[in-house]
């Protein structure tokens, strides 16, 4: 189960056609697990699926819709950056800073 639901990144995306359903639950998948990583917790398991804080919920649509739109590594000719602005600060907010030493 995701957090978000393809519904809803297609609202995001502000897109009304099926065509690209696979493509946008891939995505979906892809950036829940990357934000999961940079936590350093899963969000489903420690919020639960409706439980997950607004904000990180909204990280998720903008990566979704990032990736989305920028399909390719480089783009000839327009600048591109590698993650939408402010995420990192809404993923810093909530990562787990813990360190495991032995």
């Amino acid at each position: 189960m995701t957090i978000i639901d393809i519904p809803r990144a297609k609202a995001q995306l502000n897109i009304l056609d099926d065509q690209d359903d696979v493509l946008i639950g891939r995505k979906i998948a892809a950036a829940e697990s990357f934000i999961n990583r940079r936590l350093g917790f899963d969000m489903a398991v420690k919020y639960g699926d409706s439980d997950v804080p607004a904000d990180l919920q909204e990280a998720i649509l903008q990566l979704v819709a990032h990736w989305y739109e920028n399909r390719e590594a480089v783009l000839i000719g327009i600048s591109s950056q590698a993650l939408p602005s402010g995420l990192d600060d809404i993923i810093r907010d909530y990562r787990n800073w813990s360190f495991d030493v032995e």
